[in-house]
């Protein structure tokens, strides 16, 4: 046999074994996306191609003439995978582009996509038939057996796929991604090269020129695909490098078969000189001598694999616990899920929370004492790793990798951050209270500066006002006043009892509860009753219609003069936005364990815009208010440790509902 018979026996092999590896790859990576499928496709056009062209040059070693059938067999594969070759190469760049955000309009691609393939169908019916009827197929210049339509096919395919090349490069941002694409974009050109002088100028050439030109073509896609396992070995590139388990599995597997392989040929071609059996076992034999050294690579390369992994998990749980001395769990929860996405390689992860779940209930069939021997944190399934503190599940971090499964190592990792989570969120907690405990701290200091503000307002106004007032209100009672100036004095009263009644109702939104009266308390229902007696009459000018319930004997954790603000702005807040004829009502009952205050109307209601700023302090829609009344409301209700809630519309659109929750007082 010649050199070139030898290189072509060793390259299809070649092509036959790497095909065949990335089909198995693929199809244990499991990915639901266009683009791997369309690769699988492409490597079994190619595994066709040369599978179909290692049987002939075999066929050709072994008979001295052979078989019709036999030969016609290997041309039909590869007749059958040259003939899908160029529409599948389309396609994959097609879904490449997709993934970088450079595809076309839908309709387009459809239409690009049918034209691609459409040619399939002419030469797999007219020319494919024609091929293997002529009786003897060029091998080793497998193309013009299709004929030139085939060759311009191709050439034109190859055009476009070098130009989508172009910009995956320009697109890309890692060094090495770029790097891989410009190769691809070369070795097309190659390929356009090859085509022009192997198919188009071959008259010019001798036979052995052609057939190298031919062996160097069919050879040539073996270098993209062989590269291909570096950047996803190395660089993780299409993230099937985070499947290490599948790679090294898939490698050791073809690596035995290869052997396997080394085997038969050595014992065949030694048949002479030793039996075959012989031979077979002294080669498998002598695997036992690279035993050891293989085993101490292996243990060197999972070492570094599983410690690279590690390194990660540890730098990121630093990450997260810098993060939670921000004080904000939700941030935090943010971050982690976003962080260990970038970090590990996954498609995505979500921490979901189980709080109060027991870990003595069996999970994935281990007993509790079992499986707190093995570890902490018991996965649910293969992704789903639980943060477990006292024996209780905290949260449980659901992660989804890019393909079928999570390799080994990332596993730990994941089982490591979730050791490392629990005490994180405590951190947080903690600051966020801490900074809570700040705010109200600074709140209250500038409350109590607005208090002694109000305080000095209130002694160096209110006592001029009243003064005036009272002087006109002696001179309204003068028979000597001109009618004239009496109606003008009413305003000027009116005037002065409104600018008195906003000086209160600011000194009383400045003056807080006394904090740590534990023993605070006070009758809801007599509160209700006095306030509701009290505001009857201005609803009464107003014709507006007021009611008021109460339940007996409801005694509130809260102090008499704090409810009866919150009443009484709630009632006064209704009465200011009722119009005549409409209604507004007051209940009190309890209700789950608590105490409910209803106060409801059925005016115009709060648009949706304005719902998180009524209860603002000064924010005000009426023209005469304060802005002061429902903020002291939410005030009162957080001192009490109550709850208050707002409902608006209530029906048919309209309508306003304040529920507060107060906690009962049950004295004993």
């Amino acid at each position: 046999m010649g050199t070139l018979v030898y290189i072509r026996l060793v390259g299809f092999t070649a092509g036959t074994l790497l095909m065949l590896f990335w089909m198995v790859v693929i199809l244990g990576y499991r990915r639901q996306r266009n683009f791997e499928r369309v690769f699988f496709f492409l490597c079994l056009a190619l595994f066709l191609f040369y599978g179909g062209s290692l049987l002939a040059i075999n066929s050709e070693i072994y008979y001295v003439q052979p078989p019709a059938l036999l030969e016609k067999f290997a041309a039909g594969l590869v007749c059958v995978g040259l003939t899908f070759l160029p529409p599948l190469l389309f396609h994959l760049h097609l879904e490449f582009a997709k993934i970088r955000e450079l595809a076309m309009a839908m309709r387009s691609r459809v239409v690009w996509l049918a034209l691609a393939y459409l040619p399939s169908l002419y030469f797999l019916l007219v020319r494919m038939p024609e091929a293997l009827q002529k009786g003897h197929f060029d091998f080793v210049v497998a193309g013009n057996s299709l004929g030139r339509p085939y060759l311009a096919w191709l050439f034109a395919v190859a055009v476009v796929s070098g130009v989508w090349e172009a910009k995956f490069a320009q697109r890309v941002r890692g060094e090495s991604e770029r790097d891989f694409h410009r190769l691809l974009g070369v070795l097309l050109l190659s390929v356009l090269l090859l085509i022009t002088a192997a198919h188009f100028v071959s008259a010019s050439l001798s036979r052995t020129s052609r057939e190298a030109l031919g062996t160097l073509l069919a050879l040539l896609p073996l270098i993209p695909l062989a590269v291909l396992i570096h950047m996803v070995k190395r660089h993780n590139f299409l993230h099937i490098g985070k499947q290490k388990n599948l790679l090294y599995a898939v490698s050791a597997t073809f690596l035995a078969l290869l052997y396997l392989a080394l085997v038969r040929r050595i014992s065949e071609s030694l048949a002479a000189v030793v039996p075959p059996e012989a031979t077979a076992a002294i080669l498998l034999f002598l695997l036992v001598i690279f035993i050891e050294p293989l085993q101490r690579t292996l243990g060197k390369v999972l070492r570094e694999t599983a410690q690279k992994e590690l390194d990660v998990a540890q730098r990121l749980a630093a990450e997260i616990r810098q993060e939670a001395r921000q004080g904000d769990v939700p941030r935090l929860r943010t971050f982690i899920e976003r962080r260990i996405v970038e970090q590990l390689g996954l498609r995505s992860a979500r921490l979901e929370s189980a709080p109060g779940t027991d870990m003595s209930s069996k999970r994935n069939g281990l007993p509790r004492q079992e499986a707190t021997e093995k570890r902490a944190a018991i996965p649910f399934s293969a992704r789903e790793f639980a943060m477990v503190q006292d024996g209780k599940i905290l949260s449980v971090l659901h992660v989804e990798p890019h393909g079928a499964g999570i390799s080994g190592d990332t596993s730990a990792a994941l089982e490591f951050l979730c050791e490392q989570l629990p005490g994180a969120f405590d951190l947080c907690r903690l600051i966020e209270e801490k900074l809570q405990l700040e705010r109200e701290l600074a709140e209250r200091e500038r409350l109590a500066a607005l208090g002694q503000m109000a305080a000095s307002i209130s002694h160096n106004l209110k006592n001029p006002l009243g003064s005036i007032k009272t002087i006109l209100q002696v001179q309204l009672e003068s028979p000597e006043m001109p009618e004239s100036l009496k109606t003008e004095t009413q305003m000027v009263l009116g005037e002065i009892s409104r600018l008195s009644n906003k000086l209160g109702q600011l000194l009383q939104f400045s003056r807080p509860t006394v904090l740590g009266d534990v023993t605070a308390a006070c009758n809801l229902g007599e509160v209700v009753k006095e306030v509701s007696e009290v505001m009857r009459h201005e609803a009464e000018r107003k014709g507006i219609r007021f009611g008021a319930t109460a339940e007996n004997g409801l005694r509130v954790a809260a102090s008499k003069e704090a409810v009866s603000d919150i009443v009484s702005n709630l009632v006064v807040n209704g009465l200011e936005v009722a119009m005549g004829g409409e209604q507004v009502n007051v209940s009190a009952m309890r209700m789950n364990g608590s105490a409910l205050i209803c106060v409801e109307d059925n005016g115009r209601g709060i648009p949706a815009e304005l719902r998180e700023k009524v209860l603002q302090p000064f924010f005000t829609t009426k023209a005469q208010g304060t802005g002061l009344g429902l903020a002291i409301v939410a005030r009162r209700v957080s001192e009490a440790e109550g709850k208050l809630e707002l409902e608006s519309p209530v029906a048919d659109g309209r309508g306003t509902k304040f529920s507060v929750w107060l906690p009962l007082r049950e004295d004993r």
